[in-house]
């Protein structure tokens, strides 16, 4: 038998935190009531809350950003539950040291009936091999697995590993949750900053608000400023020499916001590549939510783009979905690719114009009826009322084009779309122009 078993060094819980440890790491909450943020998973009642009370957490994988809480939460579990906890970075762990864990955990189960809880972080830097050999651990029961990843688990981790898990997404810190972690350590003789200097309040604001929602950046911030204050009253300027980044004058629900927003779309509009760029690294750097940015990106290729570059919709359709894939900080390449493209692409507002005449139309003179022939003719008795009959079916005709006036009776010679002379709307205009001469016009 292994005599690790009986030493007193074995590991029942996280180890203590040593008192000339990095602020962020003294100040790491030490119970599910000190945790701030994730009550989306952690509220009362809650499956994972209830796991980790009762001391019986379960293999699960926390996904989210740095400095959301997944090690935190980790640990938090292993010192509820009575189980001796191991913690391994893969990184630096291969298929030798997980073997070891293996080994210990079988031998306490077979000894006393010990839990053994496995924190493995960055788990997306596994490989299939070595992802598979903690599956049969795993699958018994032997480990209770706590995976933590920035990384998408459901492309970075083995499907059969991740159906024997549960995964719970953490989301960023909002800025008043980070504010009140850096006022703890501001109060916290024992475990936070000792003696500490008067933080302005602005100074703390901009910590709270320019960290991206990563509490150890925030916390780390702090510390670095107060240290340069040298028992001065911590300022801005002080933060800032900390975090190596310039204060904003940027208020993400006032007018600033307002402003730059309203600056981005002015200049990619006006195929400024280098003020587009300018005023999206402003957002980004005050802040800015970046699915805001990407939304406005997604309704400027349609209004601004549109057809002279139908391509422009599939690129910030795509920054869109990069921004809820990957997240802050990698997100901004993915913002600021989508922001060039669109900013260099041929501008034509043609199909936004055409909407606004067609809904001019409908507003000032009503909507008016199909031609019979165009109306729904699948519910029965249709037949009988001459729903859909002398319909004909354009791919019956020559070019699959049809000849029939497909607009209500008394509109047929509305026109709402002109295309412009710009990109790919040169060809839609030839199409057009070909279409109605050689069809629809008298």
């Amino acid at each position: 038998m292994n005599d690790r078993l009986f030493d007193s060094s074995e590991p029942t819980q996280p180890a203590e935190v040593a008192a000339d440890a990095p602020l962020a790491v003294r100040m790491r909450p030490r119970s599910l009531d000190e945790l701030v943020g994730q009550e989306h998973v952690l509220g009362e009642g809650s499956a994972l809350r209830t796991a980790i009370e009762s001391g019986h957490p379960h293999s699960s994988i926390l996904y989210g950003p740095p400095g959301s809480g997944k090690t935190t939460l980790a640990r938090i579990a292993a010192s509820q539950a009575d189980g001796a906890f191991e913690e391994e970075s893969a990184v630096n762990a291969g298929k030798a040291e997980i073997r070891g864990v293996i080994e210990r955990a079988r031998e306490r189960r077979g000894a006393n009936g010990r839990l053994t809880i496995l924190f493995l972080d960055e788990i997306h830097r596994f490989n299939k091999a070595q992802q598979d050999a903690l599956l049969p651990a795993v699958e018994e029961g032997l480990l209770t697995l706590i995976g933590a990843t920035t990384e998408n688990p459901y492309f970075e981790v083995n499907s059969a590993l991740l159906s024997r898990c549960q995964i719970y997404e953490l989301r960023p810190l909002e800025p008043g949750q980070v504010e009140e972690l850096l006022r703890r350590a501001l109060a916290d003789p024992e475990r936070g900053l000792a003696d500490p200097p008067p933080v302005e309040e602005t100074a703390l604001e901009m910590l709270a608000q320019r960290s991206g929602g990563d509490a150890r950046v925030a916390l780390s911030g702090l510390e670095r400023a107060v240290e340069r204050s040298r028992g001065a009253p911590v300022d801005v300027a002080a933060v800032e020499d900390a975090l190596q980044r310039k204060a904003l004058d940027y208020d993400r629900e006032g007018d600033r916001h307002y402003d730059f927003v309203s600056a981005w779309i002015k200049a990619t509009r006006g195929s400024d590549v280098d003020a587009s760029l300018y005023y999206l690294a402003v957002m980004l750097e005050g802040g800015e939510d970046p699915r805001f940015i990407a939304r406005r990106m997604v309704i400027l290729a349609s209004e601004d783009i549109g057809n002279a570059d139908p391509q422009a919709l599939l690129v910030a359709d795509a920054a869109a979905r990069a921004v809820d894939r990957v997240g802050l900080p990698e997100c901004a390449l993915n913002l600021a690719q989508a922001a060039v493209y669109l900013a260099l692409a041929p501008k034509s507002n043609a199909s936004c114009k055409a909407l606004g005449r067609a809904r001019a139309e409908v507003r000032e003179n009503g909507a008016k009826t199909p031609p019979d022939y165009l109306r729904d003719a699948h519910y029965p008795g249709a037949g009988k009322l001459g729903r859909g009959e002398g319909y004909r079916y354009p791919h019956d005709e020559p070019g699959a084009v049809s000849d029939q006036s497909l607009l209500p009776s008394g509109l047929e010679k509305l026109r709402f779309y002109a295309p412009t002379d710009r990109g790919f709307e040169v060809e839609l205009g030839r199409r057009l122009g070909s279409l109605r001469k050689e069809l629809r016009d008298p």
